[in-house]
């Protein structure tokens, strides 16, 4: 019978190969555990505080199968955005434990952070920190307590839906650190030519759920609204209305007004059409892409795109909608990618 083997964690901690716990992490960067990690050693998550966001949240963290083998390897990171309003621990795409090359991790994003520091943080929520949350505390606590390659051509973001929004806003604001980015149905264009999708921003900060529900990544009951409480529709980005430039805060951080700050960083983008059915929160997120393109077209910027229409030749699961079934098969194409870009 063979001996298990010891490794040491970058904390100093020891985990014997083929263990079925997690590892042990240490708090720091603001974070500290609420309690130990639950799952197994390679797929687990821990629930953390931070002033910077009010409540508990979830990190998910996946890692390679072969993790505990070999204690001087170290692995490029995928930060994993989700949808609203979902959570990490919701996220089991089987794609996303398919590669034995990277680690994957999937912050806390609540139900409609929308990736950002809130401008208003005096709501009934409390701190709305996100962006600092995900980009000066989970990236530092990661390289700190796994054995990553903590430099931006090892690390990629990359989201689905509200997270494919807060996957270009991470890389634009921080382009140091990424050197891919992806957006999978992402929420890309935010400008005052797709007020369709700024209002569903709005209606998810101010849980008008009516609206809503047509844009969540799963079912949701107007009696167990995930938006509530509500507050006010200027508390995100401020004012979404375009007159007299009091949107501005809503076009600095739309994506597709800033994408030559992507320049050297890979970009992907996948979209259905959701059938061509307005009903179909794809066929709203598919203009985004098409208007994204557009953008990147006239700086004579490289990407790669995929609009997989009604889904018939994406995967067995996909219907060119707004839904996981689509979004597994563009996470199926997007890590071989990602593992490549990694290798190279």
């Amino acid at each position: 019978m063979l001996a298990a083997v010891a490794v040491v964690a970058p904390t100093g901690s020891v985990q014997a190969a083929g263990g079925t716990t997690p590892p042990p992490m240490a708090n720091g960067f603001g974070l500290t555990q609420a309690g130990p990690a639950t799952g197994s050693a390679t797929n687990f998550y821990l629930t953390v505080t931070t002033p910077e966001v009010s409540g508990e949240q979830h990190i998910k963290i996946i890692l390679p199968s072969g993790y505990y083998d070999d204690p001087d390897r170290r692995y490029p990171v995928l930060y994993f955005l989700h949808g609203s309003p979902d959570d990490p621990i919701q996220q089991n795409y089987p794609a996303l434990s398919m590669s034995n090359e990277m680690i994957t991790v999937i912050p806390d994003g609540g139900a409609r952070s929308w990736y950002a520091n809130w401008l208003n943080q005096k709501t009934v929520l409390g701190a709305q920190n996100w962006e600092n949350f995900h980009l000066k505390q989970v990236i530092p606590f990661i390289d700190a307590n796994l054995r990553t390659i903590a430099t931006k051509k090892a690390r990629a973001v990359a989201g689905v839906s509200m997270g494919g929004f807060g996957a270009f806003h991470y890389a634009q604001a921080r382009p140091d650190l990424f050197s891919q980015t992806a957006s999978l149905s992402g929420d890309i264009d935010l400008s005052a030519r797709s007020m369709d999708l700024r209002m569903a921003v709005v209606a998810s900060v101010t849980d008008a759920l009516g609206a809503m529900c047509a844009s969540a990544s799963g079912y949701c009951d107007p009696n167990e609204s995930p938006y509530k409480p509500g507050v006010d529709s200027d508390a995100l980005f401020g004012s979404p209305y375009p007159v007299f430039n009091v949107d501005r805060r809503w076009n600095e951080v739309d994506p597709s007004q800033h994408m030559d700050r992507l320049d050297g960083i890979g970009v992907s983008i996948y979209t259905g059409d959701g059938g061509g059915s307005p009903v179909n929160m794809e066929f709203w997120v598919s203009g985004a892409a098409k208007n994204v393109k557009a953008e990147m077209d006239a700086l004579g910027m490289p990407y790669y795109y995929v609009n997989y229409g009604d889904g018939s030749g994406w995967g067995t699961q996909c219907d060119g909608g707004h839904n996981a079934g689509c979004w597994e098969q563009d996470l199926r194409d997007l890590i071989p990618r990602l593992e490549r870009s990694f290798a190279s």
